[in-house]
């Protein structure tokens, strides 16, 4: 591999660490920039490689953010047995649902979010400490359940959708939303990897590599949020939306 390869790799996997940490949304940037590197690679190992780099990323960033983030234990174990569970469940359907079909669903409930969001002055930013009642865990583990199944059949805007369903449901900020995020958005990673690996579909010396990039941009990107806060999170979530919006409004009306 070309060191000039190599550097554009690493770099975009850094880049993708940082915002990933922050609010998700990661894959926007690796994803394209293996696909650009390695035009001949099949999606599915564009896919399992991506994932395998962003899994130690996002794990940083989990470990971090339970570190410097109150969050409940209880709480956090359901989010992450039943993200794993359905995610591995949507990557075993990933064949029977069309992702043609998936797309425009996702374009409209991404622009719902996003003015949601910004007419919601307050959204976000104000956390409320939660109380682990059965009705809470019960929430918890539908709308992980069924954000899991999403990213195991589909995946973009993953991040955003738990970030979403967390401040309005659990009525958590934007800090404590993006860290519970990030459990989930492991447990899904992990069940992807666990279809993707055995079959060959991860070149693992590119992944790693940019591992190594991921996790440094992923320590970058949770002391900046740690640091800035819930209304930093917010605009750059709020950002990141639009992008995920412009990307498949594009896809679904542009290249079809």
């Amino acid at each position: 591999m070309e060191i000039e390869v190599l550097l554009s790799l690493i770099f975009f996997a850094f880049c993708a660490g940082a915002i990933d940490a922050a609010v998700g949304g990661g894959g926007l940037i690796q994803i394209p920039a293996i696909m650009g590197t390695f035009p001949q690679m099949s999606p599915a190992t564009v896919i399992g490689t991506n994932k395998l780099s962003s899994i130690f990323g996002t794990a940083s960033a989990a470990y971090t953010f339970v570190r410097k983030v109150k969050l409940q234990w209880k709480l956090l174990a359901v989010i992450a047995v039943c993200a794993l569970i359905s995610s591995f469940l949507g990557a075993a359907c990933l064949s029977m649902i069309p992702q043609s079909v998936l797309k425009p669903f996702v374009f409209v409930m991404l622009i719902v979010i996003a003015i949601y969001t910004l007419v919601k002055k307050n959204f976000g930013q104000v956390h409320f400490d939660l109380k682990i009642t059965p009705k809470v865990l019960v929430l918890a583990a539908i709308g992980s359940l069924l954000i899991g199944f999403y990213d195991g059949i589909f995946g973009p805007g993953t991040g955003s959708f738990f970030i979403f369903f967390f401040i309005r449901f659990l009525n958590v900020d934007f800090l404590h939303a993006s860290a519970l995020s990030k459990i989930g958005n492991f447990m899904t990673n992990l069940a992807a990897l666990s279809f993707l690996a055995p079959t060959g579909h991860v070149i693992f010396q590119i992944g790693f590599i940019m591992a190594v990039a991921n996790v440094v941009g992923s320590v970058v990107g949770v002391r900046v949020a740690l640091k800035y806060g819930s209304g930093f999170v917010r605009v750059i979530f709020l950002i990141l939306v639009s992008v995920l919006i412009c990307r498949i409004g594009y896809q679904i009306f542009v290249t079809g």
